[in-house]
This record gives C-alpha cells, sequence and structure tokens, in this order.
C-alpha cells in the first residue's frame, strides 16, 4: 500500500456543484493512498473517522459472522464515497471495506467533512438522501429475510442490482455479471441455490448472460416474482 501524490477530485458525484479551486482546495487536504485489489481498506471497529472518496476502482462494504463467513453489504464504484456514519457519530466503523481492483482513496479528516456540509446545503442534502436510502436498503433486506424463502431472496437481489440499468423497454443489464459466492453473501444461502435460480431463470427467458454483462429481459415478470411472494 504506498502513499500517493495529491490527484483530483473531479470525479466525485458529490463534488460536481463545486468549481475546479474548491476541489483542489479539499483535495490538498486529503490523505491519499493507492490499494491492491484484495487489500483491506478499513476495518471495522475501527477507531478512525475519515470519509473516503473513491477516485479510482471499486470497494466492497462487508462484514464476517463469527465463523468467519462474509456477508457483503454492496459494491462501489469510482466517484462514491463511504465512512460518512463514523464522521457523523463519532462512533467505531460499522463494517469493513476491502478494494475490489486497484483504488485509489482520497481520506477527508472527519473537520474537513463537516466544513464540506455545512458550507454547502446541496451537498448536505445529497449525504441526507444517502442516509436514508442507506435506511431504505437495509429495511428492505431485513424484510426479504424474514418473508422471503432463498429462491425469491436472489430474485430480489437481481431485482435489486438492475434496477439502476432498467430501461424503457422493459429490460435491465447488469454490469460486470454478477459472481454467485457475492450474491449468495447478501441473501444469506448458498453458490449452489444462486446457480440453481439462475438456471430457472434463463430457462423461462428473463434473463440472459452476455459475454460482459447479464440483461434482465423482463424486468417485469423478475418483479412479480418477488412481489407476489412479499404480498
Amino acid at each position: 500500500m504506498a502513499e500517493q501524490q495529491v490527484q483530483s477530485l473531479d470525479a466525485i458525484a458529490l463534488f460536481a456543484t463545486l468549481d475546479d479551486q474548491e476541489r483542489d482546495r479539499i483535495a490538498r487536504r486529503c490523505h491519499w493512498r493507492r490499494f491492491h485489489a484484495g487489500e483491506q481498506i478499513l476495518d471495522r471497529h475501527d477507531e478512525s473517522r475519515d470519509v473516503c472518496f473513491i477516485v479510482q476502482g471499486r470497494v466492497r462494504i462487508v462484514n464476517y459472522s463469527l465463523s468467519g463467513r462474509e456477508v457483503s453489504f454492496d459494491d462501489l464504484a469510482a466517484g462514491q464515497f463511504f465512512g460518512e456514519l463514523a464522521a457523523i457519530d463519532g462512533e467505531p466503523r460499522s463494517a469493513s471495506v476491502v478494494a475490489l481492483d486497484p483504488a485509489t482513496i482520497a481520506f477527508a479528516p472527519p473537520a474537513v467533512f463537516e466544513e464540506i456540509v455545512a458550507g454547502h446545503p446541496e451537498m448536505a442534502r445529497t449525504v441526507f438522501r444517502r442516509l436514508a436510502c442507506m435506511v431504505r436498503l437495509a429495511t428492505d433486506r431485513i424484510m426479504d429475510l424474514t418473508t422471503l424463502g432463498a429462491n425469491n431472496r436472489v430474485h430480489a437481489e437481481i431485482l435489486r442490482l438492475g434496477k439502476a440499468g432498467l430501461t424503457d423497454d422493459g429490460t435491465a443489464v447488469v454490469r460486470p455479471i454478477p459472481v454467485h459466492g457475492d450474491i449468495a453473501s447478501r441473501v444469506s444461502t448458498t453458490r449452489e441455490t444462486v446457480a440453481r435460480v439462475f438456471s430457472e431463470l434463463t430457462r423461462d427467458g428473463i434473463l440472459q448472460r452476455h459475454s460482459d454483462h447479464l440483461l434482465i429481459a423482463d424486468y417485469e415478470a423478475l418483479e412479480e416474482l418477488v412481489e407476489n411472494v412479499r404480498n
């Protein structure tokens, strides 16, 4: 893990409304680090309070059970950020973060993050919306774990993955293709169950696997599979 010279924060969505000088000023106050794929960026229960901005690469938010089983919460791409909970409430980290690809991370001290949010109401609203989204997603997953069987939890996770790529023609692209083990970790089931569900959805014409993406060919049909059980 090698320290890097200051780079640009132009790709960070939170800073889109700032001018170049403001972004440069924030960048100079950050601590920059480069991580290898598979390297841990943050550890659960760590006492650090920095907010982390993903300049390059992808990261995964995870926790581990007492038996060592990985529970995956989310994958974040370049332009996003994480670690704001510890900066806001001063408590230890609630999850670990691991680099999925070689990643460049800008660590902003909590005082810098507080200044950013306090001085820019539009950014504060973005952070509030992100926190609200996290609560809603956690609530949905708790309900799914409580009320859905393993097959339907896989359906619900594929549906969630496809939401961002949904198009007007009722199809959705998921890129990159999700790994069965990753989905199994998120919905508390086995790789074998995920593989079986993928095969069934492919056979029914709902999923199509391509070389670089997964196509949900009938998003509405998949949605009905989930909603019929939820209701």
